[in-house]
């Protein structure tokens, strides 16, 4: 018998590991993860820190964010850019190229088409 949920209790507070980008200080962890082999999907965290560059991430999947603490400044390949705040969600798909920026932090939860730790 399968477990009808799991809980992650205060997951937001979950260390999570650097992406390694010279000069930006992107962090991201996979906190949760389908068992469906074909169509697995992945939760996490992504926090964004103030820094000297920013973060440029290409997209090998197709992922959904929504912003749940500080704010980020998020620019896609075409020059669109969004100050984004608490609330705002964003879908970003499969070959986007996102630049990420904040004036302070921000942490985004985001639900990605891909397996556990391809980001």
């Amino acid at each position: 018998m399968s477990t009808a949920m799991t809980y992650y209790q205060q997951a937001i507070k979950t260390e999570l590991p650097s992406m390694e980008v010279p000069g930006s200080n992107g962090f991201i962890g996979d906190i949760a993860v389908s068992n469906d082999k074909d169509k697995t999907i992945v939760g996490g965290f992504f926090r964004m820190e103030k820094s000297d560059e920013p973060l440029v991430y290409e997209y090998t999947y197709h992922e959904m964010k929504i912003i749940v603490e500080g704010e980020m400044i998020i620019t896609d390949q075409e020059g669109t850019t969004v100050h984004a705040k608490v609330g705002d969600v964003f879908y970003f798909p499969k070959g986007s190229v996102i630049t990420f920026q904040s004036p302070n932090y921000g942490i985004g939860f985001f639900c990605g088409q891909r397996k556990e730790g391809e980001a």
